[in-house]
């Protein structure tokens, strides 16, 4: 495998030079609640030096890949801040993989060490048969080796020298299209996402930061910069409408974090005890959402039920969560509608470009693909270096997603290149058909994707969660053809009780187009 360090170039602030400094600032104000336990930035310090002095003794350095294949938890918080401090490049694994993905990831990336839930370490094993040899650091039980162990290390002292071109991060992707990749982020590139968040969240010091979703994925970044900014976080292991509806009411959650799907159960949760005992929402603040498209009904009924709390957020794992931000003030309810099925403008440090297949920028309201650049790119894919040059080109890079701008710069996704359906020579957005058909009586959530056909290349299909027990596929059908041109109706529509989702709360239609060859 290539060497993962970078060159040493100590010419920029690292992670650690403004996360660890938000740690020792914010002192013993309450940072993070996880498993009913609270902790203060202090505690969370010592316990990430101790952790930091373990992993040093067993030979980790800066740019050596540590996995993590933690649940959400107070582990997962000291683990993610014990590696910042070293300067090594965190690769976290979401729990929601198999094991043998899992054991793809730790030896595709070469992680030196594991930091791994007990019930989990058959992946490492898995990963050790294919070659791969890390070290384990376990989650549970005591002695050598064990979180307890690393927990009871003397506290580091001497913070080592961290290069800027140092590799802070390997992220891998979806996978839903293969093997997933590995996306590398230096020190240098991290430092600057972590800026960005901070800029973009909008998140303040007495804000309560509520987090359900996978920390190994955008919900990590987010924990960080509300760190930064001293906020108290509140990690949860897993969405359960319920806690979330609790911890507004009772905790003071001002903040939420949440993928569309969440965003729907908290609004039927809510509706369903408006006629009892409203929700106490005064609290809430912020609401931001992202990772998958949401319905511009859906989003009003959020408006109308929680005000003016709505931001999102749109980016890929080639550049962390802000690539564009649609604010608060742009999810209204008086006047044009429209600007709420667009994913907002370019952030402070992203610059944001419609191109056509020449490479030449699109004109306002042209459908082309999305490219970006920012600080925070990635350098490149892990070991696969005709996809890097691929996907960077003369320092832009190109996200796959299909979309355009508006004359005010707002950008509108459209669908990713591999989603878009072609049939019979005309091309089909699946989102857009989507949004459509959502407005639909009776359809709770839906989905579109392509299928072969012999007569028109691909189908339009649709998968449907229903809205109550008496409706049919027919009339569901029926209803789109008086939304929809001919030939963007779905040809079939198949009613399923819930929608298959990725790891990271996408929706999986790779998974549907295989539902449907088993059909």
């Amino acid at each position: 495998m290539k060497s993962l360090a970078a060159p040493a170039v100590p010419d920029g602030p690292v992670l650690r030079d403004y996360l660890w400094a938000a740690l020792a600032r914010h002192g013993q104000r309450r940072a993070l609640v996880a498993d009913g336990r609270e902790w203060t930035f202090a505690e969370l310090a010592g316990a990430a030096r101790s952790v930091a002095g373990h992993l040093k003794d067993r030979g980790i350095t800066a740019s050596d890949p540590v996995a993590i294949i933690l649940r959400n938890s107070a582990e997962y918080v000291v683990a993610d801040l014990a590696i910042a401090l070293l300067g090594a490049a965190k690769v976290p694994l979401n729990l929601m993989l198999s094991d043998e993905e899992q054991a793809y990831i730790v030896a595709d990336s070469g992680a030196r060490l594991c930091i791994v839930e007990a019930g989990r370490v058959v992946a490492v094993e898995q990963a050790r048969a294919s070659g791969a040899d890390p070290q384990v650091l376990v989650n549970g039980g005591d002695g050598p080796g064990t979180w307890a162990a690393a927990l009871a290390h003397p506290p580091l002292k001497d913070e080592p020298d961290v290069p800027a071109d140092a590799l802070a991060l390997i992220m891998y992707t979806g996978g839903t299209t293969g093997r997933p990749k590995g996306v590398l982020h230096t020190q240098r590139g991290i430092a600057a996402n972590l800026l960005s968040h901070v800029l973009e969240m909008e998140v303040v010091a007495d804000d309560v930061l509520l987090l359900t979703s996978p920390l190994a994925h955008s919900a990590g970044f987010l924990l960080q910069a509300a760190l930064t900014k001293g906020a108290t976080v509140f990690v949860e292991d897993g969405f359960d409408v319920d806690l979330v509806v609790d911890r507004i009411a009772n905790d003071g959650a001002s903040y939420l974090f949440l993928v569309p799907t969440m965003i729907y159960r908290l609004l039927d949760a809510a509706a369903a005890r408006s006629h009892v005992s409203p929700l106490e929402t005064s609290s809430l603040r912020t609401i931001l959402y992202g990772a998958a498209p949401i319905t511009t009904e859906r989003l009003q009924q959020g408006l109308r039920m929680f005000g003016p709390v709505f931001v999102q957020l749109y980016a890929q794992s080639e550049a962390p969560n802000f690539l564009t931000r649609l604010r608060r003030d742009d999810h209204r309810l008086d006047g044009d509608l429209t600007r709420l099925s667009s994913c907002g403008q370019s952030v402070v440090m992203a610059q944001v470009v419609v191109r056509r297949e020449d490479g030449t920028p699109c004109e306002a309201g042209e459908v082309g693909e999305v490219t970006a650049m920012s600080p925070y790119t990635m350098v490149g894919y892990l070991n696969r270096d005709a996809e890097t040059a691929e996907a960077l080109r003369d320092g832009w890079l190109h996200t796959s997603d299909i979309g355009y701008l508006d004359e005010a710069g707002y950008l509108f996704l459209l669908d990713r290149k591999k989603d878009m359906i072609i049939t019979g020579g005309l091309n089909v957005y699946s989102t857009e058909v989507e949004q459509a058909m959502a407005r639909l009586d009776g359809v709770a959530q839906v989905a579109v994707t392509g299928v072969p056909d012999p007569d028109w290349g691909e189908a339009v299909i649709a998968f449907v969660v229903p809205d109550g027990p008496d409706v049919t596929a027919d009339g569901v059908r029926a209803g789109a053809r008086e939304l929809l041109t001919t030939y963007k109706r779905p040809k079939e529509v198949h009613l399923v009780e819930q929608l298959p989702v990725t790891a990271v709360g996408k929706t999986d239609k790779l998974a549907l187009r295989r539902q449907w060859e088993q059909k």
